[in-house]
C-alpha cells in the first residue's frame, strides 16, 4: 500500500486512491489571507483534475476573509463575472486527515492568469530566482496561538469578550500545564506527524492558554505548505475538542500579541554548502548572509504589508511587547526585527522575529527570501547591528516601520522592489486587498471610541 507522503506524480496519486477505494477525494488552495478553500471531490471528476486541471470560481481571489467582495481590485469582480480560473492539483501534497478514517487531501494552486496572484504561485517565483542564482532555501515557521474554552457559536453569544482560556494566567514553559492538557498535546503532536508538518517543540507560552509551537526545518516551499496546513488543522483540532485556536496577532489588550517567526538560510545548490557561514568572519556571517540580512532590513518597511496583512496586527507592533518597532537586526537578539543566529555551518541562520501569526505562510515567506536576495542582488551592506534593548534606542528613520495596514499597503504599492520581485499583477491586488480591509475597518466604531467620546465630546 502506497503512502501518502510517497505520492508524487499523477498516476501515483490515482494508485492510492484507488487503494484506498475512496469514492471522493478533499481539495483545497489557500486564498490571499492564507485561508484554506476546498471541496470533496468525487473519483472520477478528481481524476480528470489530475489530468487537465479544474475550475475554481475567482471570487476566492476577490473577495476577504469574511466573504466581503473587493470593490477595488481589476482581476476579478462583478465586472468579470466571477468566472472560474483554472486550477492544478498538485500530486505530491497529498496527505492523510486524521479525522477522517481514510480520507486525502490534496493541495491546489491557480495556473495561467490567475497564477500571477496566487500566493502559493508568487512563492514559487522567488524560489525559482533563488534557484537562478544558486541558492535552494531551507525555512521552519513557528507560531504562537491562543486557545479557549469556547465554540464558535458561544464566542459570538459573548461579542468575542470575556472568553474562557485554556488555563488562566501567565505560565511560560510550564510542565504543569503541558502535563495537564497531555492529552490535548499528544493529539497536536499526533496530527502534526500524520499530515508531515512535524513539531520539533510545543510549549506554553507567556499569557493564559498560549501555546507555541515550532515547526521542524524543511526546503522553503515544503515549509510554507506545512505552516498553512498547521495553522488550518490546528483550529480543525481544537474544534474538534470543544476549543477554539486563534492566530491573531493580537487578541486582547491584556494580553501579548502573537508572532509567526521565520528562520531561514541558503545552501549552494552546486555543492549543498551552506552559504551563511564562514568561520573567519565575525559571528561565522559570510559576506552572503551579511548581504541577505541587509536586503531584509532595508526592504522591511516596504514589504510590511505580507508580514503584517491584517489591522490588528498593529496593536501587535507596539514597544515592550516582543515585537519590533523598526527594522533592526542584533546578534542573537530578541529585541529586533532580525536576529542573527550563529553557530555552525549546520545551524547558521536568521530569524526572521517581525512576522505575526495572522500572516499568510506563503506570502510571509516570499517577503522574507525575497528581501533577502534582493539584497544578495544589490551587494547591500547591514547597518549597525543593535547591541541591548532595541526599544530604548534611537534609529534612522528609513528603518522605521509603518504603523498602520493602510500605509504599509501605499508602501508596497510604490515599492520598485515588490513590483520587480512579485511581479505588477500581485503587487497591485494585493495592496488593493488590504485597503480594502482598511476601509472594511474604518466603518467600524470601536469600544474604545464610545468609552472615551461618547459622554464627554
Amino acid at each position: 500500500m502506497m503512502k501518502p507522503r510517497d505520492v508524487k506524480t499523477i498516476e501515483q496519486a490515482k494508485q492510492i486512491v484507488e487503494e484506498r477505494g475512496l469514492t471522493h477525494i478533499k481539495v483545497g488552495l489557500f486564498d490571499i489571507d492564507g485561508v484554506m478553500r476546498g471541496k470533496y471531490m468525487s473519483k472520477d471528476k478528481f481524476f480528470s483534475s489530475l489530468d487537465h486541471g479544474f475550475g475554481f470560481c475567482d471570487v476566492v481571489l476577490g473577495w476577504d476573509s469574511k466573504d466581503q467582495l473587493y470593490d477595488n481590485v481589476s482581476y476579478t469582480g462583478w465586472h468579470t463575472g466571477y468566472p472560474d480560473a483554472p486550477v492544478r492539483i498538485v500530486p505530491e501534497s497529498c496527505r492523510d486527515l486524521p479525522f477522517e478514517n481514510d480520507m486525502l487531501l490534496f493541495i491546489a494552486e491557480f495556473a495561467d492568469q490567475a497564477a500571477e496572484i496566487c500566493p502559493r504561485n508568487v512563492l514559487k517565483q522567488v524560489i525559482q530566482r533563488a534557484h537562478e542564482m544558486g541558492f535552494d532555501v531551507f525555512a521552519a515557521l513557528e507560531y504562537e496561538f491562543f486557545v479557549f474554552q469556547e465554540t464558535p457559536h458561544s464566542a459570538r453569544e459573548k461579542g468575542f469578550k470575556n472568553l474562557v482560556p485554556l488555563s488562566p494566567d501567565w505560565f511560560g514553559y510550564s510542565v504543569l500545564r503541558n502535563s495537564v492538557h497531555s492529552d490535548l498535546y499528544q493529539q497536536i503532536l499526533d496530527m502534526a506527524e500524520k499530515m508531515d508538518f512535524p513539531i520539533e517543540g510545543i510549549h506554553t507560552e507567556t499569557g493564559p492558554g498560549v501555546l507555541e509551537a515550532a515547526i521542524a526545518v524543511d526546503c522553503v516551499s515544503n515549509a510554507a505548505d506545512k505552516a498553512a496546513l498547521f495553522k488550518t488543522f490546528m483550529k480543525v483540532l481544537a474544534e474538534r475538542n470543544g476549543l477554539m485556536a486563534t492566530f491573531m496577532a493580537k487578541c486582547s489588550n491584556a494580553y501579548p500579541g502573537q508572532s509567526g517567526h521565520i528562520h531561514i538560510s541558503l545552501t549552494h545548490r552546486n555543492s549543498a554548502n551552506r552559504a551563511f557561514y564562514d568561520p573567519d568572519q565575525p559571528y561565522g556571517m559570510s559576506l552572503i548572509q551579511r548581504q541577505f540580512l541587509a536586503g531584509q532590513q532595508r526592504l522591511m518597511p516596504e514589504f510590511l504589508s505580507l508580514i503584517a496583512p491584517t489591522v490588528n496586527s498593529y496593536s501587535r507592533l507596539v514597544p515592550g511587547f516582543w515585537a519590533p518597532t523598526d527594522a533592526t537586526w542584533g546578534i542573537d537578539n530578541r529585541t529586533t526585527a532580525l536576529r542573527v543566529i550563529p553557530g555552525n555551518a549546520k545551524s547558521q541562520r536568521i530569524e526572521y522575529r517581525l512576522g505575526s501569526a495572522d500572516g499568510n505562510p506563503y506570502l510571509t515567506l516570499a517577503a522574507a527570501l525575497a528581501s533577502g536576495l534582493y539584497g544578495i542582488m544589490q551587494n547591500w551592506q547591514p547597518e549597525a547591528q543593535v547591541i541591548g534593548n532595541a526599544y530604548e534606542q534611537q534609529h534612522p528613520d528609513h528603518l522605521k516601520l509603518p504603523s498602520t495596514l493602510w500605509d504599509a499597503a501605499q508602501r508596497l504599492k510604490t515599492s520598485n522592489a515588490a513590483r520587480e520581485l512579485f511581479g505588477d499583477a500581485f503587487v497591485e491586488h494585493f495592496a488593493a486587498s488590504r485597503e480594502w480591509e482598511e476601509r472594511e475597518y474604518r466603518k467600524h466604531v470601536s469600544d474604545w471610541e464610545m468609552a472615551r467620546y461618547f459622554e464627554i465630546i
